[in-house]
């Protein structure tokens, strides 16, 4: 099934029903007052996060959702039926703005949040609000208000511990083959990936992070070259980046430092909070580097990539370093959710001019043959 993680749609609640304006007639009941009963309320438009979906295939085809309107109003001071909300179920991760504003609506990132995103009109009120000592045959009613009407943007962004950024043939969906269940497709041709897969990692039995893998960038995707930025976005949720560069090209003239510099500069392009994400350089394929030079190229990478949190030498292909590479992530988690279960991080550290706790963030240069 073909990935869909952006959709238009148009919304339309009911409107309210019209309050009554009658009156009583009955036998033995001479005179009867007004009886006009109020309308019912529109129907709103709900959205709800629902886990078993996990792409927005459902609103690329029907577009335009419309809630039931109120009854009206009726005699014997009968008020109208309210109209049924319309539940719309979207994968958690969906995020709802406004159409023609960009303004945020709401955002589904767990499992079972609801959010209105149209609101039902009012019903109208009916002739028995108007009666008074002076007014005893008030003819008077209102009419219900209209429903919401919005145009909408939906955009998914997947919910993932880690993502995994790099050139296509990097090696991202290899080593998401090799520290989960996942299996997306792998062969020796760019953009293989024309969609985010997401992977289990089981540390151990009580512990586990959830990986995501997008298609690869290229230079110049910021002027739609190769797939564009269209999946970036599903690297904005993540806690941690993996920067998986190809240490070993077959093409003689390519230089890996060059490649992840401009990868950098599209993430930068692209948005600066994702740029400022923690953010692992991952040096894929050393197995087909000669044991003699893996030293070397690491730190010719590691020196020209700039400044990075820690530097990890794999092969994906063999799971080489993959072990220790995983333990080390869900350390970075673990450490992540305690600091803001305490309030404490290294970025509101800075802010108070203290000196954030480093250990155990060191570079690592250790490979596995």
């Amino acid at each position: 099934m073909k990935f869909f993680d952006e959709a238009k749609i148009e919304v339309i609640a009911g409107d309210g029903g019209n309050g009554a304006a009658t009156f009583r007639r009955e036998k033995y009941v001479p005179k009867g007052g007004p009886s006009g009963g109020d309308g019912g309320r529109g129907g709103g438009i709900w959205a709800i996060a629902d886990r078993n979906l996990n792409t927005l295939i459902d609103f690329r085809y029907t577009r335009i959702f419309r809630a039931e309107r109120g009854e009206n109003g009726m005699s014997a001071d009968c008020y109208g039926h309210g109209g049924e909300d319309l539940v719309l179920r979207m994968p958690v991760g969906t995020v709802i703005s406004d159409l023609e504003t960009g303004e945020p609506i709401a955002d589904l990132d767990c499992d079972g949040k609801r959010a209105l995103i149209a609101q039902g009109g009012k019903g109208g009120l009916g002739n028995i609000h108007f009666k008074s000592s002076i007014n005893r045959a008030p003819k008077q009613c209102t009419p219900g208000t209209p429903g919401e009407r919005r145009d909408l943007k939906l955009e998914l962004k997947v919910l993932a511990d880690v993502g995994l950024l790099g050139l296509p043939n990097a090696g991202k969906s290899t080593f998401i083959r090799a520290v989960s269940s996942a299996r997306p497709k792998v062969a020796d041709y760019p953009f293989t990936t024309l969609h985010p897969n997401l992977g289990v990692v089981r540390v151990d039995t009580s512990r586990s992070f959830v990986v995501a893998d997008i298609p690869g960038l290229i230079e110049g995707a910021a002027e739609g070259a190769g797939l564009g930025h269209q999946f970036l976005r599903h690297l904005q949720r993540t806690r941690l980046l993996l920067h998986i560069v190809d240490i070993a090209p077959f093409d003689p003239g390519a230089d890996p430092v060059h490649d992840a510099r401009a990868i950098l500069d599209e993430l930068k392009k692209y948005d600066a909070g994702l740029y400022d994400k923690p953010r692992w350089l991952v040096a894929n394929k050393i197995d087909l580097l000669p044991e003699g030079e893996r030293a070397a190229r690491l730190a010719a990478l590691v020196e020209g990539y700039g400044p990075v949190d820690r530097h990890f030498a794999i092969s994906a292909i063999n799971g080489a370093g993959c072990r220790e590479l995983t333990f080390a992530i869900m350390e970075h988690i673990d450490r992540e959710k305690e600091e803001r279960r305490s309030g404490f991080s290294p970025s509101s550290a800075a802010a108070v001019g203290l000196k954030p706790d480093l250990q155990g963030m060191e570079s690592s240069d250790e490979t596995e043959d």
